[in-house]
């Protein structure tokens, strides 16, 4: 189990020292024992109360994190088991308003069993006015950035917590839909954990208690400073000349020797975080990197391809992050580098082709810049998703075609001896792809 600790102790944790200053809320008059005559109801209150200082399971208030300010939402477990009820939603509404109105991103510190059984279906439809705040807020351009607590259940879990921008854990925490009390007794008790929300891809990072005040500045600092432009190309950091024939352009690609898209992304940000999963249950960190890093002081979002064949799972969360990026006036830098798409029979159940669709969406629709660098192999429609129309450039180890020489060649009934020419006819070289003008330029 994690450490749990109460609202004003996370606050204390994470907020520049002096900074916080809790908003004020709307006070709710209300029947004895709440709307649902709940008999004793009144009496579990004031004993929470009396226990733990507070007047209702959520502090809400402005603060700076290292430096950033934000308005934080911190819940009390002690208060009735951080459950949401009418006054919870009042104070979270007020709370969001707030960060709308000065135009800052928001942090929900959740740790929650979900909503309040002494008020019903109106605790219940708490959730839908949490919902309609965090829709606002994205809609406004802020980021969101939750961090679970243990527990981090029910309602909680599905509006504050799994629709944030990005998502961050404290080690061991419990976090799922359904609480210990509710879910079914066989059921594996490792599901429902914030490591296995991470290897699910509901979770970007799982965070040390020690490193999270850091790791949460690190994010809002990069998530509210958008560079103003389209970042220039990254220089190549393999060989210079360029090669002599198609096949030579493969060949060099291929080259296991070649640096790959870590050592680009090391090489091009000063700092750097990294985004993880699709938020549909998959993750593809040997295949895409995706995340927002920070260049010459301000933020540009980056979807690297890493040289293997791309899963679904990355396709879609590269579409996560061109989409967030775009929402949020960040331009992006975008890394191509892949055999394909990964065409295997489990890649095709995951949705392959709609994950690929999701990549073409995202860029076409996107308002903010995005540069792409072709760093090594590009594969056919798996890596044109991911290239900026009118802004794609090339290194000279590197290729981009239609399909791979060798798969061209059996397309078209040629022996294995006819590869080589096959991939001269197609033109794939990156000197060949400035002249067909399917790239601007070669760095």
């Amino acid at each position: 189990m994690a450490e749990r600790r109460t609202a004003r102790e996370i606050l204390t944790l994470l907020a520049d020292p002096g900074t916080f200053s809790e908003l004020p809320h709307p006070s709710r008059k209300s029947a004895p024992d709440g709307p649902l005559g709940w008999q004793g109801y009144d009496a579990s209150r004031a004993r929470a109360a009396a226990r733990t200082g507070e007047e209702e399971s959520v502090v809400c208030g402005t603060a700076r994190v290292e430096g950033t300010p934000a308005v934080l939402t911190a819940f009390e477990f002690g208060f009735l088991g951080g459950s949401l009820g009418e006054r919870t939603g009042d104070r979270l509404e007020a709370a969001y308003t707030h960060a709308r109105a000065h135009r800052l991103p928001v942090v929900p510190l959740i740790a929650t069993g979900g909503s309040r059984m002494q008020e019903g279906m109106l605790a219940l439809s708490q959730l839908q006015r949490v919902a309609r705040q965090s829709a606002l807020t994205r809609e406004a351009g802020l980021p969101q950035i939750a961090v679970l607590r243990d527990p981090t259940t029910g309602g909680g879990w599905a509006t504050l917590g799994a629709g944030a921008d990005v998502v961050l854990a404290l080690p061991g925490a419990q976090v799922g839909f359904a609480g210990s009390r509710v879910r079914p007794s066989d059921a594996d008790p490792s599901a429902y954990t914030a490591e296995s929300q991470l290897a699910a891809g509901s979770v970007d990072a799982v965070v040390a208690p020690a490193e999270l005040k850091e790791t949460l500045g690190a994010w809002l600092r990069l998530l509210t400073s958008p560079a103003p432009d389209a970042p220039a190309p990254p220089p190549a950091l393999g060989g210079v000349g360029l090669p002599a024939t198609g096949w030579d352009a493969v060949q060099r690609a291929r080259d296991p020797r070649r640096p790959r898209a870590h050592a680009y992304l090391d090489s091009f940000f000063s700092r750097r975080r990294d985004l993880s999963g699709d938020r549909c249950g998959g993750t593809d960190p040997d295949g895409m990197l995706c995340g927002f890093g920070e260049r010459d002081g301000r933020t540009v979002a980056y979807a690297a391809q890493t040289g293997a064949a791309t899963r679904p799972a990355g396709f879609r969360t590269a579409a996560r992050l061109i989409r967030l990026a775009d929402r949020l006036g960040i331009p992006v830098l975008t890394l191509v580098d892949t055999p394909g798409a990964a065409n295997d029979a489990e890649a095709e159940r995951q949705g392959a082709g709609a994950a690929i669709a999701e990549v073409f969406g995202a860029v076409a629709a996107a308002r903010v810049p995005i540069t792409t660098l072709v760093i090594g192999e590009g594969g056919s429609g798996g890596a044109l998703a991911l290239a900026a129309p009118g802004n794609t450039w090339a290194t000279p180890d590197s290729y981009f075609s239609v399909i791979a020489p060798e798969l061209a060649a059996a397309i078209l009934k040629r022996p294995r001896e006819e590869v080589e020419a096959t991939a001269g006819q197609l033109r794939i070289r990156p000197q060949d792809l400035v002249e067909l003008g399917v790239v601007r330029g070669i760095v």
